[in-house]
């Protein structure tokens, strides 16, 4: 959900010091033909593309990551073994020539970036993966190749990364390379929606607003809403399954005596978001098992896997798209609930996932071209007797979706140093039991499928 790159991208080429030790693409070539990699490579002819080529990286949006005097800088790894400045689109050749920029950014006086030290790869540093390069294919090269960059960054960085490094190092072996990086997730710092100001075509889709509250717009809550425990449970699962965006729909009834939304029942959808064939008919499928329940289309919900649970302004339109059309020509009133959840987000508390319900208030009349309002929704969540079947079939179908896709999450990694990602998704979906604690037990056979997932 990262902006989209300009379509000329600016090449950035300054690496201060250090760009002298990056090569251009045919010295490379010309050194690996001429030497193999029975002959050492110096330090200078160990670059991006190498560990590319050999697999010790990959190529991935917002995988890399420069954390300096208290900023964070995240960038896309590209095919050809350069990097995107995801905010930005500029392009550098090097991880030297892009540390130098970031942190010139914020200290003028920076000389040189220490681009190998400083930039991580999955929340690793990338002068380890020279390292692990040097180990497999020289195991008799000079260490020092690698390690003479690493001189000073952790003291400019505060004596908070040296202990984190610290503590790591004293984590069990290998975990490095089975956990999921909790610090590289591509930022999206919210905006206030007081700060938007009228639509502009040129601001990124994907920013993220915060919530307001209904109060703070002199209005009510309109509507009161009801959630059952088993649309959490399914929507936080279906969430959990893949580090892709996943969407749902929302069925229920709404009564006009009371004012009352109530959800009853989560619909995944099982597809791709671009494959608009497929939604099609997936959502024509949804729609036959709303009327054969008795039930209405009452909202839909959406994740974000690694960012925070708040709506981009993408999300506010879209919202607003299906408040219209749930109100329908009538003008009768109906409202249609959004929600919003963040099951990998680093800053969630604990391992439960974050889940904001939330509701679009039109813009005042003068005011037709501003966005809409997003507004936090006040809900109650009640909790169910049982795991119902349906539940538990469609848990099921999700796992068979997701079975060898290329983005299904990996149950058997590391949430954190002391937390698979299975016992994150065991303790997220806890928060939503039911009150026979017998489900325990059911979902036992679900959990011992997602390890064969990969």
């Amino acid at each position: 959900m990262g902006s989209e790159p300009p379509s000329s991208p600016q090449v950035v080429e300054d690496g201060g010091e250090e760009d002298e030790e990056e090569m251009s693409g045919g010295e490379e070539a010309d050194l690996r033909s001429s030497s193999g990699r029975g002959s050492l490579l110096t330090r200078r002819g160990i670059t991006l593309r190498v560990l590319l080529k050999d697999g010790l990286v990959e190529p991935g949006d917002g995988v890399l990551a420069i954390h300096y005097l208290g900023k964070n800088f995240v960038g896309d790894l590209l095919n050809d073994g350069k990097i995107r400045w995801v905010e930005t689109g500029q392009i550098f050749n090097s991880p030297s020539a892009w540390a130098t920029h970031c942190k010139r950014l914020v200290n003028p006086a920076k000389k040189s970036g220490c681009g190998w030290a400083s930039v991580r790869y999955r929340g690793q540093k990338l002068v380890q993966y020279k390292t692990t390069w040097l180990h497999k294919y020289q195991p008799s090269a000079d260490m020092s190749l690698v390690s003479e960059e690493d001189d000073d960054e952790d003291e400019e960085e505060g004596k908070t990364a040296v202990q984190a490094d610290e503590k790591n190092k004293n984590t069990k072996p290998g975990l490095h390379d089975v956990m999921v990086s909790r610090r590289t997730d591509r930022e999206r710092i919210p905006v206030r929606y007081c700060t938007l100001g009228t639509r502009d075509a040129a601001r990124d889709p994907h920013t993220l607003v915060e919530l307001s509250a209904f109060s703070a717009i002199n209005r009510f809550q309109p509507f009161n809403v009801a959630v059952s425990s088993n649309v959490l449970l399914l929507m936080d699962f279906h969430c959990h399954l893949t580090t892709s965006e996943v969407v749902g729909y929302l069925g229920g009834r709404w009564d006009t005596n009371t004012q009352l939304l109530t959800v009853l029942r989560a619909f995944p959808c099982r597809t791709r978001l671009a494959d608009r064939d497929a939604a099609s008919a997936v959502e024509e499928e949804i729609c036959q098992n709303l009327f054969m329940r008795g039930l209405s289309l009452v909202g839909w919900y959406h994740s974000h896997p690694r960012g925070p649970a708040l709506p981009s302004l993408q999300d506010i339109d879209s919202q607003m798209d299906h408040q219209l059309r749930l109100q329908g020509s009538n003008n009768g009133f109906q409202p249609c609930l959004g929600i919003i959840c963040g099951p990998y987000y680093h800053g969630n508390q604990g391992v439960a996932s974050t889940i904001t319900p939330f509701w679009v208030v039109p813009p005042p009349e003068q005011r037709s071209n501003d966005y809409g309002i997003p507004v936090a929704v006040e809900v109650t969540y009640v909790q169910d007797n049982f795991l119902t079947s349906d539940v538990l079939n469609e848990m099921m179908l999700l796992v068979d979706y997701y079975r060898a896709a290329p983005d299904v999450v990996q149950f058997s990694q590391y949430w954190c140093p002391d937390t698979t990602m299975m016992d994150k998704i065991k303790g997220s979906l806890s928060c939503h039991a039911p009150k026979d604690q017998a489900y325990s037990q059911i979902l036992e056979h679900v959990y011992s499928q997602l390890i064969n997932l990969q």
